[in-house]
């Protein structure tokens, strides 16, 4: 029997509709699983990462932008101004990503009509520039069409490079007497747009106020402020110029806006949001504390429309300046330091056989805190004008340049034959000529030929050569037989460095100041360890003989120095300092290993140095009205004429001290390198500089307490002007 049709058919459309209808599920069901993946995909990234997406945002339309906020000032220990901030009025230039030459040509075309500005840095190339853009079509010209498609079919030169190569053959054909021939008024324009190209996006570049030779009228300030809404880009604001009061060097350099970051520093500023044009601390104390005396500059947020073309900036950050430092010296002191320095030194140069004598160091320490009271170094030269002598500030010497010391070691000779068992307190040798097979006898000064008994107190203050040559024996693990010969190895040297290195002598000190170097070994030659028992094989810095004496002076402590005391925010008000924001505090580097009676042994020696009626430095500090302790030195040396190439022998000179004797307040060191020839040689100079040099500290000090005010805590915080008139300009600097 056959089945009905229309049944048949009913049956057909009943399964269509179910295949539909399961369709349809799966098709909802594949939209429900992609919007719940979108919303979990939504929800994730708005809570999840929402805060990241945020800061790249911010990161990208939060730009920093210098807005020239003054740098932090610099004060000494009194508050005097040392180093400050002129205001200046500029005349700035902001380009845009999407800022075109055109535009700036014409900005610069008004602005030549409102300001003067001096051609000159002009450079070929931009003239070469202004005459391309002048003469479009006779630019044309200087390349035929045959030879643009032969560079266009050259395959050696990169396809990005041939309009480059097109360039470059145009400019080389510019005739020579049309770039000679623009007016001064095309040649100001072209000067103007010179500084406008050569600034970075978002980044004011001074087009006029950054020479000291070429300041910003009021007539121009005024006429470019009234105008301000036709010069897009264009803005008169307040920069600032780097003042100093001082010469001296220690208180370092910055770049000027026209130079602003060094190339090879480029990457780490850019790193931390510098400009390319900022000043930047290039030496010193201006290096040193750079991040804390740049200050912070204004960021803000470019409102750009669909194209990207900034139509509004809005500021999220208003900047601030840079914190103020106070360095632990008094500038009064300090150049009355300098000045005595000065006077010795060039007095010096006049004797006979001081054709070598250059430098002079001279630097005072506080031994408890390791702060840098006086920090001197001087240098003659000669005037290239007038060819006559002139003394220069070369303070970075002090720490910079290592010497051969001489005596002024043998305290810390004695305390390493102390450490290393070769005698105790109060033990005697016999000071003799030291007779070595094969060599030239060696002796002390005071006694060539005979036999002496000495204590180690006697030793130091007669400065006994062969008292330390025979602990160095005893170092090596060695007893001293005449005529024989030597074998010492290289343990005893690295023992002796080791006790020097304790006391500060042969290692970095950690002064708040770039290049300090260690001075130098001289090796492990064995007979060479009777030389550096007295000072003349390794060398060390003035620095160093400062740091070594210190330790002493305050019982065993090495004290890491600085020359920076405190860091603040600027002043509120121009009257008082600002809020401190960090108290530099000591820093104990180590711990000497002797004990406290053999530190008091040597420090009695040094004592009788100034008072002992053999001592070596009694005729310079026997009357002095406060008790004290030091220990002089003269060291062989050498010097190398480049002009006769000759190598000539001279003596070093030097002096290490501290006063009062119970109760330090100074700790001292001098050095007078080459200043003599050791043929001429007779008579240390430079214990009678040191007695002056201490003298006048006492001197200041007693007659600024004596005016001091009862309200000394208060006073101690307020600006006072600087010590001296002198004014030393930014631009002098560079």
């Amino acid at each position: 029997m056959r089945k009905n049709p229309k049944k048949r058919a009913q049956n057909m459309k009943a399964k269509q509709r179910a295949n539909i209808t399961f369709r349809m599920n799966i098709l909802f069901f594949s939209i429900f699983v992609l919007f719940t993946m979108l919303i979990l995909r939504l929800g994730y990234l708005q809570i999840v990462q929402g805060e990241d997406y945020t800061r790249a945002l911010a990161r990208t339309e939060e730009v920093p932008v210098n807005t020239s906020v003054p740098r932090g000032r610099i004060f000494d220990s009194e508050g005097r101004i040392m180093v400050d901030n002129l205001p200046q009025r500029a005349i700035t230039y902001t380009k845009m990503q999407t800022t075109k030459s055109k535009d700036m040509y014409e900005i610069a075309e008004i602005l030549s009509n409102l300001i003067e500005k001096n051609a000159k840095g002009i450079t070929k190339s931009d003239l070469q520039d202004y005459w391309l853009r002048k003469y479009p079509e006779e630019a044309l010209e200087l390349v035929t069409d045959e030879e643009r498609k032969k560079i266009a079919a050259d395959e050696t030169i990169e396809k990005k490079d041939r309009n480059r190569e097109i360039d470059r053959l145009t400019r080389s054909r510019i005739p020579e007497d049309q770039l000679n021939s623009f007016s001064p008024e095309e040649l100001e324009i072209i000067a103007i747009y010179r500084e406008m190209a050569s600034g970075y996006a978002l980044s004011p570049q001074i087009i006029k106020g950054d020479d000291v030779k070429e300041e910003v009228t009021v007539e121009e300030f005024a006429r470019v402020s009234e105008r301000l809404s036709e010069l897009e880009g264009v803005n008169t604001t307040t920069d600032w110029r780097r003042v100093k009061t001082s010469s001296l060097a220690i208180l370092g350099s910055t770049t000027l806006p026209k130079v602003g970051i060094p190339k090879d520093k480029l990457d780490y500023f850019l790193s931390r949001d510098y400009s390319r044009n900022d000043r930047v601390g290039t030496s010193y104390i201006e290096q040193q504390y750079e991040e804390v005396l740049q200050g912070q500059k204004s960021v803000v947020k470019n409102i750009t429309d669909g194209k990207g073309r900034v139509i509004d900036i809005q500021t999220v950050f208003e900047g601030e300046p840079g914190k103020d430092l106070v360095l632990t010296m008094d500038s009064e002191i300090q150049l009355a330091h300098e000045e005595i320095l000065a006077e010795e030194l060039l007095n010096l140069s006049k004797n006979y056989g001081a054709q070598y004598l250059k430098n002079a160091y001279f630097i005072m320490l506080d031994p408890y805190t390791g702060e840098v009271l006086s920090l001197v170094g001087k240098r003659i030269d000669k005037n290239e004008k007038t060819g006559v002598k002139e003394i220069n500030d070369y303070a970075f010497g002090a720490f910079t340049n290592a010497y051969e010391v001489g005596s002024t070691v043998k305290p810390g000779t004695i305390l390493t034959g102390y450490r290393e068992g070769v005698y105790q307190i109060g033990s005697y040798l016999i000071d003799e000529p030291i007779r070595i097979k094969g060599s030239e006898p060696k002796s002390s000064v005071f006694n060539r030929y005979g036999s002496v008994r000495l204590n180690d107190i006697q030793a130091l203050e007669r400065s006994s050569n062969v008292y330390m040559f025979k602990t160095a024996f005893g170092v090596a693990g060695s007893t001293y037989r005449p005529n024989q010969s030597i074998n010492f190895g290289t343990d005893a040297f690295l023992k002796m460095r080791s006790g020097y290195a304790q006391l500060g002598l042969g290692a970095l000190t950690g002064i708040d100041l770039p290049g300090e170097v260690t001075g130098s070994t001289g090796g492990f030659e064995d007979g060479k360890l009777l030389d550096l028992s007295i000072g003349q094989f390794d060398t060390y810095t003035t620095l160093q003989l400062a740091q070594f004496i210190s330790t002493l002076a305050n019982g065993g402590n090495r004290i890491q120095p600085h020359v920076v005391k405190e860091i603040r925010q600027p002043s509120e008000d121009g009257v008082r300092l600002g809020k401190v924001v960090k108290e530099i505090t000591p820093t104990i580097l180590n711990t000497v290993d002797n004990t406290r009676e053999e530190i008091e042994r040597v420090r009695q020696g040094m004592k009788q140095v100034y008072f002992g009626s053999r001592g070596t430095a009694r005729g310079a500090f026997a009357d002095a009205p406060f008790t004290g302790a030091g220990k002089t030195g003269t060291a062989q040396a050498s010097y190398f004429d480049a002009d006769l190439w000759r190598t000539f022998g001279t003596v070093n000179l030097t002096h290490v001290g501290f006063a009062p004797y119970d109760n330090p307040e100074i700790a001292y060191a001098l050095v007078i390198p080459h200043a003599s020839l050791e043929s001429v040689y007779k008579t240390n100079y430079s214990t009678p500089i040191a007695r002056r040099l201490v003298d006048k500290y006492f001197e200041i000090k007693q007659k600024n307490n004596a005016t001091a005010t009862d309200d000394s805590t208060s006073s101690s915080s307020l600006i006072k002007p600087a010590f001296t008139n002198a004014k030393i300009d930014e631009e002098e600097t560079e």
